[in-house]
């Protein structure tokens, strides 16, 4: 199942794991950030279930709060990226 970019509440599970790997989140960092069950994430993530669009949105702002930039497809492809101003070390 794949996760359109459509908007910017949006985030695809690949996505979701880089951004993590960038901040040096575990699932469970994640989870709680979002406040989502960690088995909601692990499924996202691994392209099992699309999760309601408020789940998405938290996920994403607790990226972004942690300094995650998302960056939209725009021909170059989707991704993400740290803010300027964060390091992953000042996130944990």
């Amino acid at each position: 199942m794949k996760s359109p970019i459509s908007d910017e509440t949006s985030v695809s599970p690949a996505q979701c794991r880089a951004a993590r790997a960038l901040i040096e989140w575990t699932r469970d960092d994640l989870a709680a950030a979002a406040q989502t069950a960690r088995s909601t994430l692990a499924d996202f993530e691994a392209n099992k279930r699309q999760p309601h669009p408020r789940t998405i949105a938290a996920i994403r702002t607790a990226l972004e709060a942690a300094g995650v930039e998302f960056i939209p497809e725009n021909g170059g492809g989707a991704g993400v990226r740290l803010r300027k101003d964060v390091t992953a070390s000042a996130v944990l």
